[in-house]
């Protein structure tokens, strides 16, 4: 009991420290095997090639189960101070965005803008996924649960976090009290990860991923040479320079590079960062890769360029126009 009242209370503490960072948002997510194999997907044609994806409307609206297990989730991971976005409700409040957005106009009559990308980006997102699976058994007259639940980093894709197993069987036949039999000895090795990834986040900053690319227009590449401080250095090398001075401890990794890309992973952001008016401000992705965009913006470069977000992870910065 000790042990799981200090786990809490660490929580709390590592938590509190996000007011003025983005708070983390964590949300549970059924796995694509549980979807897909329950029926529960589309298919769509992906330039030719066909792609299964989970539907997760159609998850939440017919599986009763599901819905029962996903808000015991939720309450086992808010008892132990980490709160959780709801998937239907968000899911609700994007059709309902969609639908106000349709129907908005001004007073001469012209609609909103929104372009196939915009439509593909307005999803639920979560910095946290939970990913689970499980299937009720039977063991004779009794019942009872085996369960696989991830905590996958949406900004790396990599799992910090994990627990498998089985509930002993059980008379009880609700799922949501197989589920809360099944994994409460489990969670506090699954929230102990949580809480590594997320001090690991503090001390060595969050990892993204970022893509330099040209447009076709552009009249340089990244093997231009350019005179920096009295030093004549490529594109690359001055882009490289820039990500040793404003990634946390001067970790990334340029995993691949020709004259026309750049490839950056492992890039470690600071979670809060000074503004011009000494002001902390939080850090995404987004902001990281505007703000070099913003440098090379700048003589002796005085290069014109656009940041286009893939995820919360992953943004891309083109260089030649906006």
């Amino acid at each position: 009991m000790k042990k799981i009242s200090l786990l809490i209370l660490v929580s709390f503490c590592t938590l509190a420290v996000f007011p003025q960072a983005k708070k983390p948002v964590i949300m549970v997510f059924p796995s694509d095997q549980y979807c897909i194999s329950r029926g529960y997907s589309m298919t769509f044609d992906n330039q030719g090639l066909s792609q299964t994806l989970p539907d997760y409307k159609k998850a939440l609206q017919t599986d009763p189960d599901l819905r029962l297990v996903i808000t015991k989730m939720g309450q086992i991971m808010a008892d132990r101070g980490f709160p959780l976005k709801d998937l239907e409700q968000e899911m609700k409040n994007i059709e309902q965005e969609g639908a106000e957005m349709a129907m908005l106009t001004s007073k001469s009559g012209a609609g909103i803008v929104e372009s196939p990308i915009d439509r593909l980006k307005r999803t639920a997102k979560a910095d946290i996924i939970l990913d689970l699976d499980f299937t009720i058994k039977k063991s004779g007259p009794q019942t009872y649960i085996s369960f696989n639940l991830k905590g996958l980093d949406a900004y790396s894709a990599k799992q910090v976090s994990g627990v498998a197993g089985a509930g002993q069987p059980s008379s009880a036949v609700a799922p949501e009290i197989l589920l809360e039999e099944a994994v409460l000895s489990q969670m506090d090795s699954f929230n102990a990860g949580l809480m590594r990834h997320f001090e690991d986040m503090f001390a060595n900053g969050r990892e993204v991923k970022m893509l330099v690319r040209l447009w076709d227009s552009s009249g340089d590449d990244l093997e231009t040479e350019y005179d920096v401080n009295g030093e004549t250095v490529e594109l690359i090398t001055a882009i490289d320079h820039w990500l040793d001075d404003n990634c946390v401890s001067g970790r990334y990794n340029r995993s691949d590079a020709t004259a026309s890309m750049g490839r950056y992973e492992q890039v470690r952001i600071p979670l809060m960062k000074k503004d011009a008016k000494g002001i902390e401000r939080a850090v995404d992705t987004r902001t990281f890769v505007t703000d070099l965009r913003t440098y090379l913006g700048k003589a002796p470069f005085n290069i014109t360029s656009k940041v286009y977000q893939r995820g919360l992870g992953e943004a891309w910065l083109i260089i030649g126009e906006k």
